[in-house]
């Protein structure tokens, strides 16, 4: 089969001959699609985070003395923290599969739905059966979560055409930072406010429920499930180069190549650079609330202001680079492989330099050190065009499933990350302890990163192609489908 980098100028004109045309609106039921999705992840992320802040006025209600105080050592509360992972790990494969066999929409819709109520619960669960009953209750949580991100990225390879992938991929997920900003945002209002620390947990539960009547009526798991879309932007969705004739994607039934996946070594090298990246992206996400307070001497609504800034200023850096990378786009000379490896470079090896700077901030220098946690963050913005498309890249047809796999992988991190916290930090006033929390991600960066740009690959790869059989000197496929082959410029 011919690749776009084999392609002869007649074939590329073929090619160019059949591209449908861009509709004419500006916004279209793709773009629907894409900020429906974004308000999943940013209920997602509340959902996810509000234990964060949550958990510090639990264990210590000084500024709200009206609502209940739990003793829970430090241990305890770092078991709390990575408990959602436990769970969390377990069903990224299994969603990813079934994402890709019934459709992604009802798949993200009871995980949100369950996950919403669990987390109203969570005051009364506290109460009940203290922090033994509140980590199952968080584990289950991570259950349900656990379908989200396979499912989006499914939904991201059905609704983007080739063309706008990187910018309503970034825009879908920039929907995480959105959710995690305003979720650590208004949890110290909520805290120190009549409502109390319980409101945290409503607040976020109730926003979860809306999203899902919302997304009940107006998702679809792909454009030929869409009442409302037009032939058009049907056609321009689910175009994409190739030289043979072959079924719409959204028509794809496929059955998953194990073997070659797992012994791919560029989904191996994204695999681990998706590892490198949670690592400290974690430490960050789940620690900082109790680091501003122990080592910045912030106080509860403080720190939850300033553990939001730098997921508002991720949030806003997603646009930047999505206008970066369009620039370097219409550069021809300018190959996919230089973006992704580029813009995956910035999102870990800056906030890598911004790691160590952190190693030896104190109450001291509270402006360089929100400045330094601002710029790590932000700069983490850079890695969704980087590898976070690349599964995308890989294989279009099972970028679901291989976001299951790495996405697992990489939140296995999110579980021992926090409890090397509780591991190491002893003294949570001691700032030397937490340097080394800092050192520790900014080595993984370092790893995770230096592998992709070696390793890396952003080549569609046989194995996204079903097998073919030779009958009476003809080739035909085994199971017929689209064979999709990214162009190199997108």
């Amino acid at each position: 089969m011919k690749t776009p980098f084999d392609m002869s100028t007649m074939d590329k004109a073929k090619e160019a001959a059949n591209e449908p045309t861009k509709p004419n609106s500006i916004f279209g039921v793709r773009h629907v699609q894409c900020a429906l999705i974004f308000f999943a992840l940013a209920v997602t992320y509340g959902l996810r985070v509000n234990m964060s802040v949550a958990i510090v006025v639990m264990t210590d209600n000084t500024t709200n003395p009206n609502y209940p105080e739990y003793h829970w050592e430090e241990k305890a509360r770092s078991v709390i923290l990575s408990s959602f992972f436990w769970g969390y790990v377990i069903t990224q494969v299994p969603a990813g599969q079934l994402a890709q066999k019934f459709g992604a929409k009802l798949v993200v819709f009871w995980g949100l739905t369950i996950c919403s109520i669990l987390a109203i619960l969570t005051p009364i669960c506290a109460e009940i059966g203290g922090s033994a009953l509140v980590i199952a209750l968080r584990v289950i949580q991570g259950l349900c979560q656990g379908t989200v991100f396979p499912s989006t990225h499914t939904l991201v390879a059905k609704w983007a055409p080739l063309k706008e992938r990187g910018r309503l991929g970034t825009i879908s997920y920039s929907g995480a930072q959105f959710g995690t900003a305003v979720m650590l945002a208004v949890s110290g209002e909520l805290a120190s406010s009549s409502m109390g620390w319980p409101s945290i947990f409503y607040a976020s539960g109730g926003m979860g429920l809306v999203w899902a009547v919302l997304w009940f009526f107006f998702a679809s798991s792909s454009p030929s499930e869409n009442r409302f879309v037009s032939e058009e932007e049907k056609a321009y969705i689910e175009w994409v180069p190739t030289i043979e004739n072959s079924e719409p994607k959204s028509a794809q039934k496929l059955s998953t190549p194990w073997k070659s996946i797992f012994t791919s070594m560029p989904f191996l090298v994204l695999l681990l650079s998706h590892c490198s990246n949670n690592w400290g992206f974690w430490t960050l996400l789940t620690e900082m609330p109790t680091y501003m307070k122990n080592i910045l001497d912030l106080n509860i609504k403080d720190s939850a202001i300033l553990s939001s800034l730098p997921y508002w200023g991720m949030f806003g850096m997603c646009f930047v680079f999505v206008f970066i990378s369009e620039l370097l786009n219409r550069n021809p000379c300018m190959s996919l492989s230089f973006s992704r490896k580029f813009f995956n470079s910035l999102g870990l090896w800056v906030p890598m330099i911004g790691l160590i700077g952190m190693g030896y901030m104190n109450k001291d220098h509270v402006e360089w050190a929100v400045v330094l946690l601002t710029l790590t963050v932000s700069m983490n913005a850079a890695c969704y065009l980087g590898f976070q498309m690349n599964h995308i890249d890989l294989s279009p047809n099972y970028a679901g499933t291989l976001m299951g796999i790495t996405n697992g992988a990489a939140n296995i991190m999110s579980i021992i990350a926090p409890l090397l916290v509780g591991f190491i930090v002893t003294d949570e006033k001691n700032p030397s302890q937490w340097r080394i929390i800092f050192f520790i991600a900014a080595a993984v960066y370092l790893v995770g990163n230096s592998l992709f740009i070696a390793f890396g690959k952003v080549e569609t790869q046989p194995w996204n192609e079903p097998k073919k059989s030779v009958t009476n000197g003809q080739t035909s496929a085994q199971n017929p489908t689209r064979i999709i082959v990214v162009e190199s410029r997108y």
